[in-house]
Formats: structure tokens, sequence, C-alpha cells
């Protein structure tokens, strides 16, 4: 056994050849550049690729096949320069109706162990969306139908960072995935917490006491790629192993969980959209504290405190550390000359995050970067909430 990281959500923005996959990820994040940059910069053992079902992405992967650096595993996934495991990935938006008649739709992370499998999970769920080229498109079924489709093709179904206002379970949907999923329900392995949220605001909620957590980057450029990340105990890096370490199977495990402080993400308080603040009223908030409008983003905390049911936060005994982690961009005075010194000396991002020394980061970028990046790493830094779309902000003590 030995110990991996893993980050299991990271977008295409384009083709290798310039066509649209992510509208709203960056041109740079194509197939090929994403495993370059999870070996030769973060230190990423596994990743997942989510928008693998897309036939330009797929064209874009045979054609990686075939360059000699990469290969298709037995037990599922991708190999690259034997450092890396690409697991292929889907997310697919479902239509979702609650118990009080309302609508509402919910992302969601598929992932299956080879190139067959998606490849036909793209072709049945080519009669469910419009445009199966692009990204995260809404499919006419409902999470209830979609698991059945996912497990014809050997794959997994993980509901995505289930407490944002937008796109989400519990954020928009139902206030439990018991409801939406029925007796399905246990063959849902975990959740993707999302960053606004973390493992103490995620237990207060009883249903989740049978599922494994995922922190992931929900990466939309290449720099963001391991924001959020896992590591985790398997004997080899493939989807079998990854699998059986999502479900604490046989010694494999999640060992911890990285994720931003949830102050941090761009939805953790609610955000009042007419006077465009973040509230900061008692929770739970559920209009403006100024102008008593109701035309509001509900934040991730606000959310949780309204459809929690549990009195105090108590964990499963399998429930790993959830360690707050800054990623280098939000800390202050590193920029991307420093991150790009930082590299040339270290390697990879997580050798920076996990076993450098003051003293070590010193000798490249002087005491106050050193101070800054330690702090951080330590929590000793201040954190201002972020609400409404808008990251939170760190500054230094």
């Amino acid at each position: 056994m030995y110990e991996v990281f893993a980050d299991l959500h990271i977008h295409i923005g384009r083709t290798k050849n310039n066509k649209p996959i992510k509208i709203t990820a960056a041109r740079s994040l194509n197939f090929e550049n994403i495993a370059k940059e999870c070996v030769d910069r973060k230190g990423i053992n596994i990743a997942g690729i989510i928008d693998c079902a897309s036939p330009y992405v797929i064209e874009d992967i045979e054609e990686f096949l075939k360059n000699g650096e990469a290969r298709e595993l037995k037990d599922g996934g991708i190999i690259y320069k034997e450092k890396l495991c690409i697991i292929l990935g889907s997310e697919i938006e479902t239509s979702e109706l609650n118990e009080q008649g309302k609508t509402g739709s919910a992302h969601n992370l598929c992932y299956f162990p080879s190139l067959k499998d998606i490849k036909a999970f793209s072709k049945e769920m080519s009669t469910h969306i419009h445009n199966i080229t692009l990204s995260s498109q809404r499919a006419d079924i409902s999470a209830y139908e979609l698991i059945d489709i996912v497990e014809k093709y050997n794959g997994i179904l993980i509901p995505a960072h289930c407490f944002t206002p937008h796109k989400s379970f519990y954020g928009n949907c139902t206030d439990r995935l018991e409801k939406i999923f029925k007796e399905k329900y246990k063959k849902v392995p975990a959740i993707e917490l999302g960053l606004s949220s973390d493992t103490f605001l995620a237990d207060q909620i009883s249903e989740l006491e049978t599922k494994s957590f995922l922190t992931n980057s929900d990466a939309h450029s290449l720099p963001k790629i391991a924001r959020e990340y896992n590591k985790i105990q398997v004997e080899n890096i493939s989807f079998k192993e990854l699998l059986k370490a999502i479900k604490n199977e046989e010694g494999r495990k999640i060992l911890s969980n990285y994720g931003l402080d949830p102050k941090l993400g761009k939805y953790h308080r609610t955000y009042c959209e007419t006077c465009d603040k973040r509230i900061e009223g008692k929770m739970p908030v559920t209009k403006c504290d100024t102008c008593d409008s109701r035309n509001i983003t509900m934040g991730v905390l606000d959310r949780i405190e309204i459809i929690k049911d549990k009195k105090e936060t108590k964990s499963p005994s399998f429930r790993p550390q959830y360690v707050y982690q800054i990623p280098l961009t939000f800390i202050p005075g590193v920029g991307a000359k420093i991150i790009e010194k930082l590299l040339t000396h270290f390697e990879t991002e997580m050798n920076i995050l996990h076993k450098l020394s003051f003293d070590d980061i010193e000798a490249v970028c002087g005491g106050k970067i050193a101070k800054n990046i330690i702090s951080a790493k330590e929590g000793k830094i201040e954190i201002s909430a972020g609400g409404g779309g808008v990251y939170g902000k760190v500054s230094a003590k």
C-alpha cells in the first residue's frame, strides 16, 4: 500500500484543435495539457477529467494513446508516463422534481474504467442531451434514471459540489439525497463537498454518515488543478483501486481531504443581489438585513443550517481528517513568478505544500514569502468570507 494524491474534477476548455468543450474554462485546458500539468507541476497521481464523453474529447484521447507515453490499464484508467492515472469522467446535469413539485437541476460526476465504456455512455447520452459535444449539458432525465445508465457501462455516479446554490442537489433540489435516489441511494458511494463546505458542515446531515467525502478542484484553468484534492491509500493507481478507496474496502481508503476553508468558497455566505453585498446576519439568512429583499443567493452555510438534522457534528469512525489547505495562488505575495521559482527548485506543488520547511522556502523566496506560506499551512492567517460568486480573501496577520 502507498499514499497518492487525487483530484477527480478537472474540466476541459478546448480540444487540441480548439473545439469548445467547457465554455467557461481556459483554452489551455485540453486532455494532454492536463496530464502534463498533473505530472510536471502539481504532483497529482490520479486525475479525474470529467468532460470525456464529448466525441471531440474522445478523439483527443485516442490520439493521446497513440503517442507512446500513455496506455489503458487492465484495472481501468489511462496511465501516463507511469506516474499519473487518468480517470475518464463526464459531468451530467439532471432535471429534478422535488416533493413540492418544484423543478431544479444538479450536476453528477460519472466515472468509467475504460475508453470503450465512456464511448458507449456518450452514444446513449446523446439521445438525452441536445449537444453531447459540450460539457455539463442538461439531460432530459433525472439522477434516478441516470445512475442506471452509468452502471450499465461499469461506471459510478457521485453528486457534484453538493451544497452550492446553483446546479447541486442540496443547494436547489432537495433537503435529502435519498428522496432523489430512493432505493438506489445505496449505489451512491460518495459526495463531492464543493469549495464552500467541509466535513464538519456536511456531517450535520445524518444520511451522509455512510458516504465518503471527496474534495476536488473543479478546475477551470491549469493553475486551479489541485486547489482541493484527496490523499488516498491504494496498492496501485487504477480505476479499480480508486473505487475501493472511495468505498473503504480491503484496506484502501481516503486518508485525508485537503480543501479550502469554506469561508474562501464563492458561495459560503448568503449574498443580496439587490444591495450587491454579503450578508453576515444570524444563520440562516433568508432575506437581506438592509433592504429586506429575498433576491438573494443562498450561502452554503445558511443552507446547511436549514436542512441539517443533527444537533451536533459527529463524524463516522471511517471519516478521514479534513485539512484546511490554502492554495498557493491565494497566499499574499505569492504570484506567478514566485510559484515558478518554487517549482524550479522543488518540482511540484505537492512538494511545496507537504514537504518544505520555512528555511527551504526562505532560501528561495525570502523570509516574508516563507512566513506567509508557512502561516497559511498552519492556519495562522485571516480569512474574510466569500459569497454570491466571489471568493473569500486571505490576508496575513
